[in-house]
């Protein structure tokens, strides 16, 4: 990071006025004191600079490396890695940013499921933090993963055999997974860690509902399991010209609520927003945020549920104003790209479990797993280039490099039931079109990382490009692949209306013979995007 200006530095004084205190002090019972010390070359000294949070306000070490932050009992306190320095990670990986401090531990009325925290005791006289100098280029690449969400076992098979393999061999700095890393069984976690942590780069990991205590009464508690096993469920993090926010915006209301369907909402919350506040006020104005949430800011799945939804979004786009900001989420199962500001990118990414692991097994013995928007399972790699950034998808299973899927609707019948009894397998549906079923014929065309930016064309043979529509609406092949397969898929599982399909008439007059279709355009980014299909026409009877 480039250092503040003067005026970026008055901006910070408000934030850390709470902070203030004699550095050096003697931890008491209303603050934490500490030092954050770096290691260059073997050689271990106090780091100045540095920024610590609690979760709410945020302090900047001293010419000591010392730090001093409001923290009355029950608390966490997170460094803020700066650029150029490396933090510590345990054997899998996973990054170690913050140190809980929970005196009594997880109360033991609460009978959890899963373990929460042993006692912490009292607040020690220094929580001090080592990072480590590196090498750290301005451009780097960072594995994007959201809702692996493994139910069982042999799922988390599918995780590793799936979106993990085809990880390792994609270099990046590091790897996020933006929530739902288990599905509710949280004894999974030392496992899931040990195959994502095989990847070997440094991960960071962001909670979802699916990694909820739900036997807490309340949000306090919810996070037991997560803070034993991660840390703080929010902090942050700089890379580069980059900033990196965690925040967790689930938050549990009590299994006895139910907020039409859910027992969470999508919040950010008072604190979080307080954190992101300060912290901003410390980090010059031109610096790339990278904004992740489990709960989508907005999805165009359900865009008026609140645990689809994140209800104080407003709230969160006035504190950014201004900022060139890409927020990152998951949850819905669905891909989607949202501008909802003049500078803020929302990207609804992938899942690793696509249909929560639905559909017919591959001849691995995996699972289908196409999302419900017609997306194949997969995850994203982030392109970081200074203060520039590009997203690409990467199928988990399959080709590699597929961008889109070209079918003509006319080929699909919509699960009728005289079609599913004698036409088993899915290869059967791609007959020839016959002249007269021409007209009622439609190219359609789900570009899997598609938004409102992508642009689309088709062209026959050597014919002239003709545009394509952005439609919203039903892929025909999922909604096809659901109805043949319904035995292998999660029972709330169905189509959904994609965001990032396209169609278009295909000419009424073409003669019989195979003809080929190429449909070609630029994605989000204005990246070249082709790909083509022959159709067969055959003659009327």
């Amino acid at each position: 990071m480039k250092p503040l200006t003067r005026r970026e530095t008055l901006a910070g004084a408000a934030a850390l006025a709470l902070a203030a205190g004699p550095a050096g002090a003697a931890a008491d019972d209303g603050a934490a004191t500490g030092t954050v010390y770096g290691v260059e070359g073997g050689a271990r000294a106090p780091l100045p600079n540095v920024l610590v949070t609690n979760g709410r306000e945020v302090a900047r070490t001293d010419g000591q490396g010392r730090y001093r932050l409001p923290l009355s009992g029950d608390g966490i306190v997170s460094v803020i890695k700066p650029s150029g320095y490396a933090l510590p990670c345990n054997a899998d990986n996973v990054v170690q940013h913050s140190v809980v401090h929970q005196p009594g531990g997880t109360p033991k009325d609460l009978r959890m499921r899963y373990r929460g925290l042993d006692p912490t005791g009292p607040l020690p006289a220094s929580i001090d933090f080592t990072l480590t100098k590196v090498e750290e280029p301005e451009d780097f690449d960072v594995l994007l993963f959201t809702d692996p969400q493994p139910e069982s076992r042999l799922e988390l098979n599918h995780v590793r055999d799936t979106a993990v393999a085809r990880a390792m061999t994609i270099p990046a700095a590091f790897g996020i997974t933006t929530g739902d890393v288990l599905f509710d069984d949280l004894s999974l976690y030392g496992r899931s860690n040990a195959i994502v942590g095989r990847i070997g780069v440094p991960w960071y990991n962001l909670p979802g509902n699916h990694d909820l205590n739900f036997q807490a009464p309340d949000a306090r508690h919810s996070r037991e399991t997560w803070k034993r096993v991660f840390g703080a469920p929010s902090y942050a993090f700089q890379h580069g010209r980059a900033l990196f926010v965690m925040l967790d915006n689930v938050v549990w209301l009590g299994p006895a609520v139910d907020v039409v369907g859910g027992k969470y909402e999508g919040r950010i919350g008072e604190t979080n927003l307080a954190f992101l506040r300060n912290l901003l006020a410390q980090v010059p104005a031109d610096t790339l945020l990278v904004l992740g949430t489990h709960i989508p800011l907005h999805t165009d799945t359900a865009p008026n549920e609140p645990f689809n939804n994140t209800i104080d979004r407003a709230a969160l786009l006035e504190v950014v104003e201004g900022r060139k900001v890409l927020a990152i989420c998951g949850h819905t199962h669905t891909t989607e790209h949202h501008y909802l500001a003049e500078r803020l990118h929302h990207h609804v990414l992938t899942a690793v479990s696509g249909s929560w692991w639905s559909g017919p097994d591959t001849r691995t013995g995996i699972p289908s797993a196409d999302s419900r928007d017609g997306t194949p399972n997969g995850f994203h790699v982030l392109s970081v280039r200074g203060t520039d950034y590009t997203t690409r998808f990467v199928p988990a299973q399959g080709e590699p490099d597929a961008v889109m899927r070209i079918a003509f609707e006319s080929q699909l019948r919509g699960g009728m039931p005289e079609v599913l009894r004698t036409m088993r397998p899915m290869e059967a549906l791609r007959p020839p079109v016959s002249q007269d079923a021409l007209a009622a014929t439609t190219l359609v065309v789900n570009v899997f990382d598609g938004g409102p930016k992508t642009r689309l064309a088709y062209r026959l043979g050597s014919g002239a490009p003709v545009p394509m529509e952005r439609t919203r609406r039903l892929d025909p092949f999922v909604v096809e692949l659901f109805a043949r397969y319904p035995e292998t898929k999660k029972g709330w599982v169905q189509a959904t209306p994609s965001t990032h399909i396209w169609t278009a008439r295909l000419p009424d007059d073409l003669p019989p013979g195979a003809h080929r279709v190429t449909v070609e355009g630029t994605d989000e980014y204005g990246r070249p995007i082709r790909s083509a299909a022959v159709l067969e026409v055959t003659r009327s009877v």
